[in-house]
């Protein structure tokens, strides 16, 4: 593709691909800043394959990482950009280089996942006059004032999709987007991967041998990237609570990108006296594995999130899930009922909510698992948000 783009600036023509072909399958453009991981780079791969599989054609501009051998192991085509710049001349230089892609591939809908890469992608649809899709992700901060000139670009998709009906309502209340514009498609969890019944006995025992833990001890475990906002510290000292008269382990799994938290919060477990019952394995690449491990799985999180991946990935294990009663998490748990919410920053409402999942027992457990599991395929599937996701291009592409 990058050969494609230079014989055509060779060729002095940037609209070397004519409009396009109604005869021809259509092409949809996902814009993201790079392929490494993440719910949003897992969201434009599913997509992709979606697209393949309606016999459609799928694009996906970034400047790499390692999921681009996934998207083009799938059948579509990735193009290298540095889209993961903010500097405001690779914006519009990328505008520019996208554009020429559109025309060449004769691209129907671009559609943007992400802030700086989305500037790129409006500029270049405008010009091609093409649909233009965006996906709000999370709730962006809004200070300084110009970060929410920032993020207004998000807001001017064809169509804004929100990943939540919490998102949505931050986007309607800050952003003003007509609700004709505006459609909530949660993020999806993948079923055939995140089934407990997929997950074969000697994944599970060499995950725990490899973390080395102790036969028969209940793990609470604390899934994601290791930073301050996922209330690793409050699990600790909620933790340290319950303790006291239970036995457990509590583990965090994800790494430490930002050097030092690490650290930090095996110093705080010890001074808690959670020493040798607090473990960071770093990141693991399987998780319905790590899943089956868990007794627990806790989503602590600060500041609300836009989805909580994580949880309907534990739901669907049959995990019992806390979470912080804020964000994406209210509507994917029924306090009780599919798993249990606390006051978010409670160090003493956290303990409760431990607690209860803790002391779950053989039918109340199983009950509680088949809830969350339903709940989940109902709700929460990735072939539903797919599924949702082509009727907005479908919706556009149809007038």
């Amino acid at each position: 593709m990058t050969d494609e783009l230079e014989l055509a600036r060779e060729a002095g023509d940037p609209s070397i691909a004519a409009a396009a072909d109604k005869d021809l399958p259509p092409v949809v453009l996902q814009v993201l800043p790079a392929l490494v991981t993440g719910g949003v780079e897992r969201g434009t791969v599913d997509i992709a394959q979606a697209i393949l599989g309606e016999g459609a054609i799928a694009l996906v501009a970034s400047a790499g990482g390692p999921m681009v051998y996934e998207l083009q192991r799938s059948g579509a085509d990735h193009v290298e950009l540095p889209l993961d710049s903010k500097a405001p001349w690779r914006i519009l230089r990328n505008a520019r280089r996208l554009e020429e892609l559109i025309r060449l591939r004769n691209v129907s809908i671009v559609h943007a996942r992400s802030r700086a890469p989305a500037w790129s992608a409006w500029l270049a649809a405008r010009r091609a006059g093409r649909h233009f899709v965006t996906t709000f992700h999370a709730p962006y901060g809004l200070k300084p004032p110009i970060k929410r000139l920032y993020n207004q670009v998000m807001a001017r998709g064809d169509r804004v999709i929100c990943i939540s009906h919490f998102v949505a309502e931050h986007v309607q209340r800050h952003y003003r987007v007509e609700p004709s514009r505006l459609r909530v498609i949660p993020r999806g969890v993948d079923l055939e991967r995140f089934d407990p019944g997929r997950v074969s006995a000697e994944r599970v025992i060499q995950l725990a041998q490899r973390w080395r833990l102790p036969d028969g001890v209940p793990v609470v475990m604390l899934p994601g990237r290791l930073t301050r906002w996922k209330g690793a510290e409050l699990l600790i000292e909620a933790a340290a609570r319950v303790a006291r008269d239970r036995e457990f382990l509590l583990l965090a799994v994800g790494s430490d990108r930002n050097g030092g938290l690490r650290q930090e919060l095996e110093a705080k477990a010890a001074g808690l006296g959670l020493g040798g019952r607090f473990a960071v394995v770093g990141d693991c690449d399987d998780m319905p594995a790590a899943f089956m491990l868990a007794d627990v799985v806790v989503s602590a999180s600060l500041e609300p999130e836009g989805f909580g991946r994580v949880i309907g990935e534990a739901q669907a294990m049959g995990r019992p899930v806390v979470a912080a009663a804020h964000g994406g998490a209210l509507e994917q748990i029924d306090d009780g009922e599919t798993g249990f919410l606390f006051n978010p920053g409670e160090v003493e409402s956290l303990a409760v909510s431990l607690r209860h999942a803790l002391d779950l027992e053989g039918a109340e457990r199983s009950a509680l698992a088949e809830r969350a599991v339903a709940h989940v395929r109902e709700n929460f599937s990735k072939a539903l948000m797919c599924r949702r996701t082509l009727e907005v291009y479908d919706e556009l592409l149809r007038g």
